[in-house]
């Protein structure tokens, strides 16, 4: 029986992963912060028992680094090595570089870069000694290029990314892979009530929210549903090359396109109007 931990399963995409995956006959290890309630979300929505040996919980904050051996413990004895690792967990912050608090940044990167590379480096040795594997990391828009007003997050998913490319190339002489999911905007928590928002509207930024702000509406009005995220994350877990980067939704295929054949100054540019950026200079005193 192939196993899978995915952490942030109790909602949002990772909740809708987990979902697909027991669906699809694996045994969902769901690493989250609430385990009892989470656990019911997931029961809920895959029909399982509570004694079902397919859909286990373990306790995992990612923010306290010194709590990820227990999990890793825990996985271990109760699963053994497991076939796939899901970095889905995450947070987000909004604001601009100037505005956005120093706890925010360390807690981004807590969660979205230290956090998945010590719970990596916990379960490396047993997946290692099996001689298989994949570590899939959920990248973002942001980490293709820096994205304004939300530079903290575009740093720390920028992070995870060449981190999980280098060790992609130290884990593959062992059997193992990784997989980079670079998504686009999904319909969750995220999104909305779970992001804070550094920004201060009506100070020297205020012009870039209010053009971000009308731009954004018009992104999450399109946002595609978790249930497609599944299904991309469903192909990456069976991945067998040393190293895969796969784009998931439209929006994030289009920018990848970009970053990549075309000039940065010209992606600049793009990124600028696409988002309502005043010009260089407009906002000089």
């Amino acid at each position: 029986m192939r196993t899978v931990v995915i952490t942030g399963a109790s909602r949002g995409l990772g909740l809708a992963s987990a979902t697909h995956l027991y669906q699809q006959g694996w045994r969902v290890v769901a690493a989250m912060r609430s385990v009892e309630a989470g656990l019911q979300r997931l029961r809920t929505a895959t029909g399982a028992s509570a004694d079902d040996p397919r859909l286990l919980g373990v306790k995992l904050d990612l923010s306290d680094l010194a709590s990820i051996p227990a999990t890793a413990q825990a996985i271990e004895q109760a699963v053994g090595a497991p076939d796939a690792i899901v970095h889905n967990a995450g947070v987000a912050a909004a604001g601009a570089a100037e505005e956005t608090p120093d706890d925010a940044w360390q807690q981004l990167f807590a969660t979205n870069v230290f956090g998945p590379v010590a719970l990596t480096r916990a379960l490396l040795p047993t997946m290692r000694a099996a001689g298989r594997g994949r570590i899939v990391a959920v990248s973002s828009m942001g980490a293709l290029r820096g994205m304004p007003v939300i530079s903290a997050y575009s740093a720390s998913k920028g992070a995870l990314e060449r981190w999980a490319e280098a060790l992609s190339q130290e884990i593959a002489p062992f059997g193992l892979g990784v997989t980079i999911l670079v998504t686009g905007t999904f319909n969750t928590d995220i999104l909305t009530e779970q992001t804070p928002d550094y920004g201060d509207h009506h100070g020297a930024y205020g012009a870039l929210y209010d053009g971000i702000h009308s731009a954004g509406k018009a992104a999450v009005a399109k946002a595609s549903p978790p249930e497609k995220f599944a299904l991309a994350l469903g192909r990456a877990v069976v991945d067998t090359r040393p190293i895969v980067r796969r784009t998931v939704g439209a929006d994030a295929g289009a920018l990848a396109f970009m970053a990549r054949w075309v000039p940065g100054r010209f992606v600049h540019h793009i990124v600028r109007m696409a988002m309502r950026i005043p010009p260089q200079g407009a906002l000089r005193a």
